[in-house]
């Protein structure tokens, strides 16, 4: 069995899943953008009690560089730092996800957010129990 092969494979699968996870996301905050209710609430600068600043968009750009190199990264790094790298940022983007959908979510922040939960869950599990390759150079 070609283990370069089934690296390369794995690669793959999490930087598709993360071009997924990602699509899901920037889509939902499209949707939000379309939202009367939250639309008015972003030209005022305070959403669901938050205040939209420079601070709070920092943070939110920082969140979705996340997703967004791991797209590149699951196809570049090594297999050990690769799967590192997949079960922190897949948990970090999970633990975020899950403290979001309590900040008046709308049915399609749930719904969007339930998929990117599982999305991410997954990318946690599959890193997880991604064994290193024997006699790999990868």
């Amino acid at each position: 069995m070609d283990t370069n092969k089934i690296t390369k494979d794995k690669k793959v699968i999490l930087s598709a899943l993360w071009v997924f996870a990602t699509l899901n996301y920037l889509y939902c905050d499209l949707l939000g953008l379309m939202d009367s209710v939250l639309l008015n609430q972003y030209l005022v600068g305070e959403v669901n009690g938050m205040t939209i600043d420079q601070n709070f968009l920092l943070a939110g750009a920082i969140l979705m560089e996340i997703p967004i190199a791991m797209v590149l990264l699951s196809l570049m790094l090594k297999y050990k730092a690769n799967r590192w790298t997949n079960i922190i940022a897949g948990s970090i983007k999970t633990i975020v996800m899950i403290l979001t959908m309590f900040v008046g979510p709308t049915s399609y922040y749930i719904f969007f957010g339930t998929i990117e939960i599982t999305t991410t869950i997954f990318i946690v599990w599959y890193a997880w129990n991604w064994s290193e390759p024997r006699n790999s150079i990868d």
